[in-house]
Order: C-alpha cells, then structure tokens, then sequence
C-alpha cells in the first residue's frame, strides 16, 4: 500500500500556495485518493477474521493488521503529506474535515492492532507449548502460566479489557486443549495400543481438561483480589460445555479400559492350567475382544456433544455386554468354591448364589446366539441357564444323597467323649477331659434345611424333623458346654493333694459323666434328666471345695507369717556413733531370734491341734476307712509344704544377711588395738568370722524347733531316746540344712566376711610405719647414745622426729566405715601416742643426764683453775 504523492510543485511557503487555485485542486484531489484508500483499506482489515480456531490464528491476525495499519500511518508521517494536509488546512477546504476523520479512525484501528499484537505476543510461547508442546508436564506447567500471562493483559491492556474480547480468545483456548486431548486420546489408535499406555494417555487428557478449568477459576479469585474493577464474570458454559463433556468420554474410556483389564487379568495362565476346559478360558478371552471391537470402530466423533446419543447407546450396550461377561467368568471361576451370603450354608449358599447370576442374565441380555460348546462359546442366555440350572440341580441332589446317608449315623453319636479315661483311682487332676461330641455337620444340616425349604426344593423328612428340633438341640449343647466348662474350672482348681482328698466324689462325678461318654446318644429320651444330674454332682463338689480352699487359705496365711519372718533384727544405734560390739550383737540377734521360735512355734502348733485339719474331715463326710488313706496324703502335702516355708525362711534370712554384710550401714563395732609387737582387731578376725559362722548356724537352727509329724498324722513326733542319755526329736533341722541353696548362702556370706576382713588388714597395714616405736629395744638404742655422747643437735633431731609422730596421729581419721563393720581406730592412736611420748621422755632424761655430767665437769675444771691462780 502506498500513498498518491501530488504532481505540483510544493517547493514555495505553504501560505503562498494556499492561494493558488490550480494547487489547491490538485491536491484536493491527491488528498481524495488517499482517503478513500485509507478507508478501502479500513474497510477490509475490520472484516478479516482469524484463520483458523486456535488462539495463535487470532495473533497473527492482529499482528497483520498491526503491519498493515502501521505502513499507511508511516506514510501519513510523511513531509510531503503534512504539508498537503497543511496546505489545505490554510485553504480552509472543507475537505479536511472529511479526511482527519478517516485519519481518527485510522489511528484508532491502528493502536488497537498495535496494542493487541503487542499483549498477545507475551502469550505466544505458552501457546506453541500447549499446541505442539510434548509430555503431560510441559502442558500442566503451560496452563497456569498462560492464564496468569492473560490475567496481566486483562489488567494492562486496553483492548483485551473487555468481554467481547477476552470470552473469544478464551474460547480459542480452550479449543486448542481440546484438540490436543482428541490428538492424544485418538480412538483408531488407542485401542490397538497397550492397556497401560492407553489408560495414561486417556488420564492424561482428562486430568488436561480438568487442570484448564480449575486453574481458570483460581485464576478468576486472582483477578478479584487483585483490586481491580472488572472481574472475569465471564460465560462458563460457553468456555468449557466441550471440555466438561470431553472429560465425561475420557472416564468413559478409562473406565472401558480398566474394565477391559481387569476382564483380562481374570484368566492368569494358572487359571488355564488348573481348570478343566482350557478351551472354555480361551473362547472366554476372545469374546473380551469381540465386547471392545465397536470401539475401534465408530463411525462418529465421541467427542463432539452432537452425537452425545450414540455414545451413550455404545456405552449402554458395552456395559450390558461386560455384565453378561463378568457373570460368565465369577461363574466359571467360582464353581468349586462359590462366595455366600452372611449365614448361608455351603450348598443353599452355592444355589442361592447360581439363582442370582442367572437374574443377573435374565435382567441385561436382550439378545443371543446359540452356540453349541457349553463353555466354549456361551453368548447366549438359554445356555448358561441351563448351565446354572444343571449345576444347582447337582449341588441339590449331591446334599440330599449325603443328608439321608450321614444324618442317622450322626444322631447315634455319644453326647460326650474322653481322654485318659481310667477305672484306677486318681493320680493327677487332669486325669480325665471330657468334650462335647456334638458334629458340626448337623447344625448344617439344620441350617441347609432351612434355606433348601426358603429355595422350594423337596427337604427329607428326617431332616426336616432335625429342623423342627433345632431350639432343643441347641438347648442342649449350650447346657452341656456350660457344664463341661464349669467342670474342667473345678478341676483346674484343685492340686493334686485336694484332689486325692475329694476322690470320692470325684470318682462318683466321673461314673456319671461316662454314661455321657458310653452310653447316651442324640437320640436317647434322658439327655435332659443327665444333664442335671451332672450340674447337682459338679454344685456338691464345687461347695466341697471352696470349703476346703477356705481352710487351706487359713493355713497357707499362717505358713506365709512364718515365711516373712526376719530372723536378723539388727540393733541400730541409737547415737550416731555409739554401736554395739561383738557379744552385745550377738545378743540381742539372738535374742530377737528367740522371740519369733516362741511366737512361731505357738502359731504352727495351732495346725496341728485339729481345729483346721480336723474341720477337713467334717466338710467332708468320708467313710471310716478312706479316712487314713486320703487324709495322711493330704497332711504329707501340707508337711512339705512346712518344709519348703522353712527353706524359703532361712534362705531369705541369708540372702537379707548377706546383703546386710556387704552394704555400708555400720552395725557392728571393732577396735583396733596395739599388742605388741603387732596391731589387731578386737574381737580378732578369727572371733568375727566364728561369730558369723554361729550367726548362721543359729539361723538355720531354728528350724530344730519345727517338729516332724508322725506318719499319717499332723500330730508331732514326740522325743525317742536312742542312747541312756541321749534323746532326739525329729525335726526338720536335717533337712532344711542340706538344702543346695543353703549352702550356697552360707559359703557366699563367709567369703563376703573374708574379703570384708582383709580390707580391714589393709587399713592397719597402714599403721605399721609407727611400729620402730614399740619394735625397737629402747634401753640399747639410749645406751648407745649414752655411749657416744652425740652432739645436742642430733638430740634435736630425734625429739622433733618423735613429737612430729605424735602429731601426725591426731589428724588421722580416728573411724573407719568398712560394710557393716565400723573400726574404732582411737585406741590404736592413743597407742601410738603414748610410746612416742614415751621416747620423748625417755630422750629428754637422758639428754638431761648427759648435760649435767659435761655441766659439773666444767665445774670442777673452773674451780681447779681458779684455785692455781
């Protein structure tokens, strides 16, 4: 396009040829051509519409009109064509006003295609993505970013500010991602292509389609928040009618596909090789095929909403031909063990279960083909009803053959069975466990009646009459299972002395439970009157029971005082200091020992003076001669019962001894003691390990004052003298002293004193730097200095060696904390003191001595020389 340039001469001032004529009209002719180009050219840039549906077509239009409109302002630029325009203007030609207003129009045309090319050129790169972008991620990154680029040219542009602008372009877009997705979900290849990979791409498309409209409505909240004055109040119908519906076929899709896959993955190659018509599972996969073979073929977009009725009448008939399908394969694949209803029986269930497939059929199929093979081929629904109605009829006929044949066989069955049943009197509690002999098999039966019966089908009538006697069958059963459990928990109560004590009535309760076991049956008239003559016996023994665990409680509380006894009730001192030695310890250990064998002794002899074992005999009404028999078992049973208490007592009492030995609580109190020409313990540590060895044999000869029971009795075995003067009383001493676990205690204790001890030694090992004060022979060592007159300075040193001894004792720790042993070292020290002052003394005598001789000699030699002068 261009412009018309005059033919004057526009060479002179614009005032001088605004009054030429000849000028004026050719340039008014000029200026005519170029208006009615500018309008042509108007004319057709505002019919040109985009070529094609997409949002790019709308891009390259604006910016072709961008391109031509920015030519003829550039010409309109121009100095020769401003100077007409002014020229004319000077003229006063009415033209120019015609022409500036196609020049108005003009510019306005041509900011609206520059301001449009402009803005939509920031969207260009999103959408070549979303069009011939690859990959689920680049179109899921592209979608939100294309629409935050179109909300800033909502707020920034002035052209696409508007409804009638922006609802258009939107629609483009969306056009543009429902032709990606009818690219990516094409159906004359997608059903040739793997399950898997058809399945995401058709989750691909769906999941495009639904991101586009999510992000348009945040995108829509974004712009109101935003602050600006005009909101996307835009059409929604309109922007995603398609795409909604579009979404509707691709689940429709995956649905099919999933459907398809799951069909496929019934048949599994084990399937194949465990069934019994192989060929029945193959023709089951070829008629998969044959349910999705429309699919591949349509004749019509499933896309578009035009044929929203045929798609709906494909997926109907899909779904029709895939019930019929699914019913067919749970029917082959459930044959041998088909799923039941809640409560349903096996072969009622089985029916019940084949009946309900067969409605299923009877409900979708319109229409069949009758095919020969059974399996192989079952398109039609007459064959496979016929198929289920063989398969109930065999299920019904396989129950009613074994109903008749099991059922009496069953009722003559015992109402109870045993394990080690003997004639022999007891020997443990758990001698003889009975059971319910009741078979699970008749209460299906009795239930399979009842469904058979609920089904229409001819019931046997003794099975109908176990049906009609199913409260009374189930009355018993709960009767005898509460028995039964009520029996096993009184046995399980008794030990085996009480046991033996209760034989009697054990052995009576047993004689009744094995008519149960031998001769009642299902049939027999007197289950009734058997089960209540087992709960009565069971009461009796119950009650006898309790009352003899009453009475072994009483004793069992008396044994258990005599167990929790604490033989070594150490003497705490009562000043921090003060404790007691060695003979006070012993005494009052054994004083409180004492103690307890009075108070013990009187609560263990109230046992045996019947008032406990003799009220045995009166719970329980035993015949003469049973008496002795169980009753000496029953006392044996409580005598090392005593046995073991005792054992426990002085094994706790050792393990607390022990402890007491090697904790650091001072109870006992020693000294240490200078005897020359050594340093010892007070009591020695010979005297402390005898006391400890008499501290335990004290202990466990407590038990000496526990009679033995004569045999058969809890009466105490009185004193036998076996020499002239010599009488021994059998008590349980002997025995409680052989105990392994005794000894153990015993050896550990002594071991632990004999550690305490050599820890002892070395403490006073430590004083023994002081022994030259006592070892050495003080008359020689004085003699020898007497003898060799030293100087004063050397008795200096020895009196300052001596009075330094002396002092250094005092700052020693005059107690020593070992274990339970405080160690008076105060005696010790004061011994130590006294021989070093004793040679303090015994050096300053000397010293004394020695001076006064030297002092009166020089006496003597001063008056001899006094006298010779």
């Amino acid at each position: 396009l261009k412009l018309e340039m005059p033919t004057v001469n526009l060479d002179r001032e614009v005032t001088v040829l605004a009054t030429v004529p000849v000028v004026i009209q050719s340039l008014k002719r000029c200026a005519v051509t170029w208006q009615k180009l500018i309008s042509r050219v108007l004319e057709e840039q505002l019919k040109k519409v985009p070529q094609g549906h997409g949002p790019l077509a709308e891009i390259d239009l604006w910016r072709e009109k961008n391109a031509t409109l920015s030519a003829l302002t550039e010409q309109i630029k121009l100095p020769e064509v401003q100077k007409v325009l002014e020229i004319l203007r000077k003229a006063e030609s009415k033209f120019t006003g015609d022409f500036q207003i196609v020049l108005n129009d003009l510019k306005k045309h041509h900011m609206e295609a520059q301001d449009s090319a402009k803005f939509l050129s920031t969207l260009e790169r999103h959408l070549k993505n979303l069009s011939t972008g690859t990959g689920v991620d680049v179109i899921s990154n592209t979608i939100p970013s294309l629409l935050n680029a179109l909300r800033l040219v909502w707020i920034m542009s002035r052209c696409y500010n508007k409804d009638e602008r922006m609802v258009p372009f939107l629609e483009r877009i969306s056009w543009e991602i429902s032709a990606r997705v009818r690219r990516v979900v094409d159906l004359q290849t997608l059903f040739k292509q793997d399950i898997a990979v058809a399945k995401k791409k058709i989750t691909e498309g769906k999941t495009t389609l639904e991101q586009w409209k999510k992000c348009y409505f945040t995108t829509c909240i974004q712009v109101e928040e935003s602050g600006s004055k005009r909101y996307w109040k835009f059409d929604v119908k309109r922007l995603f009618e398609k795409t909604d519906y579009m979404v509707l076929i691709c689940q429709d899709l995956y649905d099919i596909f999933q459907v398809t896959e799951e069909l496929y993955n019934v048949f599994i190659p084990e399937l194949t090789t465990v069934t019994e018509n192989p060929k029945a599972i193959d023709e089951l996969r070829k008629e998969v095929n044959i349910i999705i073979s429309p699919m591949e073929d349509l004749t019509f977009d499933p896309f578009s909403m035009e044929t929203a009725r045929d798609w709906a009448f494909v997926m109907e008939e899909f779904r029709e031909d895939v019930t019929v399908e699914i019913v067919k394969q749970i029917f082959v694949q459930n044959l041998k063990d088909p799923p039941r209803y809640k409560n349903h029986p096996p072969v009622a269930g089985a029916i019940s279960w084949s009946r309900s497939l067969s409605q299923r059929i009877q409900h979708t199929i319109t229409r069949f083909q009758e095919e020969e093979e059974l399996l192989a081929s079952e398109r039609g629904k007459e064959v496979m009803v016929k198929k289920m109605e063989e398969y109930e009829n065999q299920k019904y006929r396989q129950w009613r053959e074994r109903t008749e044949h099991m059922l009496p066989l069953l009722l003559k069955d015992t109402l109870l069975t045993a394990t080690s049943v003997t004639e022999e009197p007891v020997t443990t509690k758990k001698s003889v466990c009975f059971t319910l002999n009741f078979s699970p098999e008749i209460l299906e039966i009795i239930i399979e009646t009842k469904y058979m019966e609920q089904l229409g089908l001819p019931i046997p009538e003794m099975a109908r009459y176990m049906a009609l006697q199913e409260d009374k069958y189930l009355g018993y059963t709960n009767k005898l299972k509460a028995m039964l459990d009520r029996y096993h928990k009184l046995m399980e109560m008794m030990n085996e002395a009480e046991t033996k004590l209760l034989d009697q009535y054990v052995q009576e309760l047993w004689r009744i439970l094995k008519s149960g076991q031998k001769r009642l049956t299902w049939k027999s008239v007197g289950i009734g009157e058997f089960i209540l003559q087992c709960t009565q016996t069971i009461g009796k023994l119950e009650l006898l029971v309790h009352q003899v665990h009453h009475i072994s409680e009483d004793i069992s509380s008396k044994l258990q005082s005599i167990e929790s006894t604490n033989l070594f009730k150490f003497p705490h001192s009562k000043n921090g200091d003060k404790h007691p030695g060695s003979r006070d310890f012993r005494s009052r250990l054994s004083n409180a020992r004492r103690c307890f064998v009075r108070m013990k002794l009187t609560l263990l002899k109230l046992m045996g003076k019947c008032d406990l074992f003799l009220a045995v005999r009166k719970t329980i009404d035993l015949r003469n001669h049973l008496y002795h028999f169980l009753h000496s078992s029953y006392y044996a049973y409580w005598e090392n019962r005593i046995y073991q208490v005792l054992t426990q007592l002085i094994v706790k009492n050792l393990q607390a001894f022990n402890a007491t030995i090697v904790a650091n609580v001072p109870l006992l109190q020693i000294e240490a003691v200078l005897s020359v020409p050594g340093i010892t313990l007070q009591p020695n540590a010979s005297e402390i390990e005898k006391m400890t060895e008499q501290s335990i044999q004290d202990c466990v000869e407590v038990t000496k004052h526990f009679v033995r029971w004569m045999h058969g009795t809890c009466i105490e075995c009185p004193p036998q003298r076996v020499k002239a003067n010599e009488v021994v009383t059998f008590s349980f001493y002997r025995d409680v002293s052989q105990s392994p676990l005794i000894i153990e205690q015993t050896v550990l204790i002594a071991q632990n004193v004999h550690k305490l001890l050599a820890s002892l030694n070395k403490c006073l090992n430590q004083w023994k730097r002081y022994d030259l004060l006592w070892k050495s022979d003080k008359d020689a060592v004085l003699g020898r200095l007497a003898a060799e007159k030293p100087a004063c300075v050397i008795f200096d040193e020895q009196l300052q060696f001596y009075m330094k001894v002396s002092q250094e004792v005092t700052q020693q720790p005059l107690i020593k904390d070992e274990q339970f042993v405080r160690l008076q070292l105060a005696p010790l020290a004061s011994a130590v003191q006294e021989n070093a002052k004793s040679w303090v003394m015994s050096l300053g005598k000397l010293l004394n001595e020695l001076v006064r001789e030297d002092l009166f000699s020089l006496q003597d030699e001063i008056q001899v020389g006094v006298f010779s002068l």
